[in-house]
Parts: C-alpha cells; structure tokens; sequence
C-alpha cells in the first residue's frame, strides 16, 4: 500500500495517532481538531465501528476510494470529488514583488483562524487543528487583520499535506496563498518530506494555482460526509 492510500485511516494509525478517538476497524480525529475520520477498509465491520465512535447525530468526513453508496443507517450529508496531488520536485521561486511578512500561527491565533476558515470553507477546520503541524499567516500591515494563511494538516510516513490555504475575500489576487504554500512546502522538504494536498476537482482556479507550483494529480478520492442516524 502506497503511503498516500487511504490517507486518513493512515495518519491516524501513524503520525498522528496521538489526535486519534477509536480503535477497532475505526478512528476519528478528535471533533475539536477535524471532522475527517477513516477506517481500515469500507466494509461493514468498518461502517460498523465508525458508527459506535461517532454515535447517533454524529458526523464523519471520509476519503473513499469510489464515491459513496447509500447503507442502511447513515445519511449523506454532502459529496465531491477531490483530486490528490503530490509535489515530487522543488516549486519555482516566489515572485519578488510579493513580499509581506510572514508569522507563524498558534493558539493565540485559533480563533481568527476559525473565522477566515468559515468565511473561505478551504476544509473542515477546528480550534485544535493548529495542532496538526506549522500554520503560517499574512497579516495586515504586518500585525492586523489575519489576511491569509495555509498550514500542515495530514501527515504519513514521508508525506505532509498542505492545507487550509486561504485569503480573505477582500486581499485576492496579491500572491499572499502562493508565497505562503511555498514556504510550507520549503518547511516539509526539510525533513525530507514530500508536500501533497487534497482539492475539490472543481475548483480549478486552485488547481492551475497548485500545478504551477509543481503539483501533480496522483488519484481522485471521493469526499463523503456522512451523517450517523
């Protein structure tokens, strides 16, 4: 199985299992961090243990290799296609005129996070998602309003996904998601990692933005959130 497969179920079992609620067949990120969660295979043993960790009411974003077939106990609460790309090689150097000053992110900063994560909807994004890895921003005028910003999300052996990247409607268009995407992704190669992403198929604005940074389409996995009833 190639490290990238069943990428959430992975992380859960590997990097980050220290975020992990379950055991079983099933795990679950902790609801404060994201609503992603995994099994070891769709079946319904796995259907089976996701729904006594979520309980009634409650809700899983999974990663499926084909997209959702309705089951008898869950409801669909919303679907789409998402491709996941891998950046195998170093990403062309940031334009010199953009320029800003980047922070990086932490506590002190979730709440504004949360807000800019709402108001852009990159992705499920909690108070505790921070956690997950280096969050980095663009603020106004260096200390103001959070602009922009992108962050670490999942993470397997060998690989760190960029995510959460985003710009307040407002600031489009000035560079601010590039500059900040290469800088997580110079972070990642660091410790020898190699950056992937997740990004709906629709979204091409993003995904001409992350195919000049050198990102390639490896497979397309089906989002499904799914509602326990």
């Amino acid at each position: 199985m190639h490290p990238l497969d069943n990428v959430i179920w992975q992380a859960l079992t590997t990097r980050h299992v220290r975020f992990a609620e379950g055991s079983g067949q099933a795990r679950r990120f902790i609801r404060e961090v994201t609503s992603l969660a995994g099994f070891a295979e769709p079946s319904l043993e796995g259907y089976a243990s996701l729904g006594r960790i979520v309980g009634v009411d409650g809700t899983a974003a999974l990663f499926l290799d084909e997209r959702y077939e309705a089951r008898k106990g869950w409801d669909l609460v919303a679907e789409a296609p998402l491709l996941q790309m891998v950046s195998e090689r170093e990403a062309a150097p940031p334009a010199p005129e953009v320029s800003p000053k980047i922070t990086e992110l932490g506590l002190k900063d979730s709440l504004e996070m949360v807000e800019l994560t709402a108001l852009t909807k990159p992705g499920p994004f909690g108070t505790r998602t921070h956690e997950l890895g280096t969050y980095l921003g663009i603020r106004q005028d260096g200390g103001g309003r959070l602009m922009a910003m992108a962050g670490e999300r999942l993470k397997v052996p060998g690989y760190t996904e960029v995510s959460a990247v985003c710009t307040h409607p407002d600031h489009t268009g000035k560079g601010y998601a590039r500059l900040l995407m290469l800088e997580v992704m110079r972070r990642i190669r660091e410790r020898d990692e190699t950056p992937c992403l997740h990004v709906r198929q629709d979204n091409i604005r993003a995904v001409e933005l992350y195919e000049r940074l050198g990102f390639r389409t490896r497979v397309v996995v089906h989002l499904a959130v799914l509602r326990k009833i």
